[in-house]
Parts: structure tokens; C-alpha cells; sequence
């Protein structure tokens, strides 16, 4: 059973390097042992019409032998073979190529595989093209091309000079051919690998900035819990946006679950609800809102808990470094339902010039918010408090329902919007 399932994963090789490389072996395995497959029927015609039988027998074993033994090694090692062993492996093949002058007739050195001399040899150059050093192929190549010139060196008549010089061109195409396409392939491994090892890296760096995204908010209310001298009523609504934060970290590390068919999962928020809820956790600050034409729009869930979470990042900040009395929540839309909400205090402020934003401005506010499709913008100034205003599109109208056949409207679904963020 083994074995089986060994043999049936071969056309499930990785595309990585290691699979790239096993391929080759099998490459090698397999045109050594065709090669053997072709020399045995012409065997017992071979020794029968040598001049020299037995010799020519002890070149056929050497050759077979030798074909099963690297053919052998490759798969074993599941790697390509190493530069002494195919020079070797060349060596083997170029001394029994040139002994065919003396084992085989003059008649039978050209087109039949009694001469099984020069199949084998071709075989081997092919061998050598998978070595990655050019060093094997550039003298083994010549020297595989000067024993078959010296086998072909009694055989006579222009049809078998075409076939010679066409045997002579075959060798050089394959050799040249084989590396090439080896070269590629490899090279396609190659970059498969690195493909990948780009992909585990920007899937570590997204992972860590959700986890910053998820845990900054949290972090920040723990640390101004610590404070001993908070408020009552402020360490009191702490508290409740703590337990927010915990719930955010636990739908973080809770896988999250299959989608439910035919639930609607997007479904639709009212964006001004969603930032009283998020301004009422911050009862000890000054937060005014102020509503503007259209500031009934609606977005989907997803981009509504998305700016309500920078909202919550913004609030955090002004009571943690701006030092502000006042902060004016400012929310209003347009007739091509585009939304504008701007948030200002009137606290320290800073340059962002030379400034590096922290990871909430940078990436729970500007960096959140943009993957979503909003645009944000920070403006601040030392002194004079910092406006930050993000725009966005409102969700689109479901659209009015068929009538029925009797003429009268079908009752709408109603949208999620009691839909608890998570």
C-alpha cells in the first residue's frame, strides 16, 4: 500500500524547488531505463552478429548495469545526481560508444539498435544536461560527438552519411534543448518558492496589524484603568467599553464561523447611531454632535463598525494625549449620498511633519478606514487641536420589490439594522 500511494503522489509533486528537482530524477529515471528497454530485444542479434561476442556482451551488461544503477540512485536520493557521479556515468558511456568500432560490424553501426552504442550514449548526455554545473556537458557533449565519429568511421555510402550527421545534430539539439527547458523549470521552482515565502510575509505583517488594529483600543482602556485619580464615572463607563474590547478580542481569536445560507450577513447601519452609541462610552469628556443635512444615511455593518472603531481609537486619544475640553463629532451627507464625518478637538494638537502617528491614528483610523474605501484626512497643529474627517458612500437603497400578480406591493424585509457589532 505504500508503495502504491509513493507511485500515485507523483503527479502530486509541490511546486517548489525540492518538487522541481524530484521531477528530474524521475526525468532521468525514465529515459535510462526506456533506454534499457530498447537495448534488450537487440541482445541475442547483437552477440550473434558481433565480431567479438563476448566483448560485446560485457559492454551491453556495463551499459545496462550502469543505466539501472543511476537510475536507481536518482529515485532513492530523490535528487538529481552529483557532478563526479554523471562524469563517471559519461566516461562509462563515451569508452563503450568508442568499443563499438570493435564489437559491432560495419554494416550494423548505423539505424538498428545492435549498435545499441549510440541510444545509450544519447541517453547520458541527457543525464548530464540536469547536472547544474555546465562543466559535464561541455566536455562530455564533445566527447560522446568524437566516439560516435570514430564508431561511424568505416561505415560508407551518402544515405548513411545523411543518417550520421542527422544522429550527430540529434545529439547537440537534445543536449541544448534539455538544458534549456531544465533551466526553466527550475527557475520557475525557484520563483514558486520565493512567491511563496513573499506570501507567508505579508500574511505575518496583515496578521500583526490586525492584531494591533484589534488589541490597540483595549490596551489603551486597560492603561487608563490603572489611573489613580479617574473619576468614578469615568472608571465606570472604562470598565463597560473594557468589556467591548474583550469581546473584540475574543471574536479576534475565535475562528469565525461558516456563513448561514440565505442570512444576511451584510445587512445596513444607521452611521449616526452607531457614533452615539461609541460617544456615550465617554462620558467624561465634552463630545458634541452635531447633526447635518442627510445624517440619517445608512452604511453596511462592516464600514460602520470600521468607523465606529476609529471613533472609539480618536476619543481614546484625546483623552489620553490631547488634554481637550471640547470635541465636536460633526456628521452630515450630500444628495449624491456621499457622507462626511469630522471629528475635532480643541487639544494640544501636533506636527505631522515631525510626528510619527502611533498605531491608532496610523492604523485603526487612516489605515482601516482606506481599506474600506473611505478617504481620511488628519489636520493638526500644535496649539490649535487636531480635525480629522473621513468620507465615504452611503449603502445603496434595496430596490422597490415586484408586484404581485394581484398588483400590490410584496412587504420588504427589514434591514439588520439592530444587528450587534462585533
Amino acid at each position: 500500500m505504500g508503495v502504491r500511494t509513493r507511485f500515485l503522489s507523483l503527479a502530486h509533486l509541490p511546486t517548489t524547488t525540492a518538487g522541481v528537482e524530484r521531477a528530474i530524477t524521475y526525468l532521468v529515471a525514465g529515459v535510462r531505463i526506456g533506454t534499457v528497454a530498447q537495448m534488450v530485444p537487440a541482445l541475442r542479434l547483437g552477440v550473434d552478429m558481433s565480431p567479438r561476442s563476448s566483448l560485446y556482451l560485457a559492454c551491453w551488461v556495463v551499459a545496462a548495469v550502469t543505466a539501472l544503477v543511476v537510475s536507481g540512485v536518482a529515485l532513492v536520493t530523490r535528487r538529481p545526481l552529483s557532478t563526479p557521479v554523471v562524469s563517471v556515468d559519461v566516461l562509462i558511456a563515451v569508452g563503450v560508444l568508442a568499443l563499438s568500432a570493435w564489437v559491432v560490424a560495419p554494416d550494423h553501426r548505423v539505424g538498428t539498435w545492435v549498435a545499441f552504442q549510440t541510444g545509450y550514449a544519447l541517453s547520458v548526455v541527457i543525464t548530464a544536461t540536469t547536472v547544474r554545473s555546465l562543466t559535464v556537458v561541455a566536455w562530455g557533449l564533445p566527447a560522446a560527438l568524437g566516439a560516435y565519429l570514430f564508431q561511424v568511421s568505416e561505415v560508407s555510402g551518402s544515405a548513411l552519411g545523411t543518417t550520421v550527421a542527422g544522429n550527430l545534430l540529434t545529439f547537440v539539439v537534445y543536449a541544448v534543448l534539455c538544458r534549456l527547458v531544465l533551466t526553466f523549470v527550475r527557475r520557475v521552482g525557484e520563483d514558486a518558492d520565493q512567491a511563496r515565502a513573499r506570501a507567508a510575509e505579508l500574511a505575518r505583517r496583515e496578521e500583526q496589524r490586525r492584531a494591533q488594529v484589534v488589541m490597540h483600543n483595549g490596551a489603551a482602556v486597560l492603561r487608563l484603568l490603572t489611573e489613580p485619580d479617574l473619576p468614578p464615572a469615568a472608571r465606570s463607563a472604562l470598565v463597560d467599553q473594557a468589556m467591548v474590547e474583550l469581546e473584540q478580542m475574543r471574536s479576534y481569536l475565535r475562528p469565525a464561523p461558516a456563513p448561514v445560507p440565505g442570512d444576511d450577513v451584510a445587512g445596513t447601519v444607521r452611521l449616526a447611531d452607531s457614533l452615539a452609541a461609541t460617544c456615550a462610552r465617554f462620558p467624561d469628556l465634552r463630545v458634541e454632535r452635531v447633526p447635518g443635512p442627510g445624517a440619517d444615511v445608512e452604511v453596511d455593518a462592516v464600514r460602520a463598525h470600521a468607523v465606529a472603531r476609529a471613533l472609539d481609537s480618536l476619543l481614546l486619544n484625546v483623552r489620553e494625549h490631547a488634554g481637550a475640553d471640547h470635541v465636536v463629532v460633526h456628521l452630515e451627507a450630500d444628495a449624491a449620498r456621499t457622507w462626511t464625518l469630522t471629528v475635532h478637538d480643541d487639544g494640544a494638537g501636533f506636527d505631522p511633519a515631525a510626528v510619527t502617528a502611533g498605531v491608532g491614528l496610523r492604523e485603526v483610523v487612516v489605515g482601516e478606514l482606506t481599506r474600506h474605501g473611505m478617504d481620511v484626512t488628519v489636520d493638526s497643529r500644535p496649539g490649535e487641536g487636531t480635525t480629522v474627517t473621513v468620507r465615504g458612500t452611503a449603502t445603496a437603497p434595496a430596490p422597490a420589490p415586484a408586484p404581485t400578480p394581484a398588483g400590490r406591493a410584496r412587504t420588504p424585509r427589514q434591514p439588520h439594522a439592530g444587528r450587534r457589532l462585533r
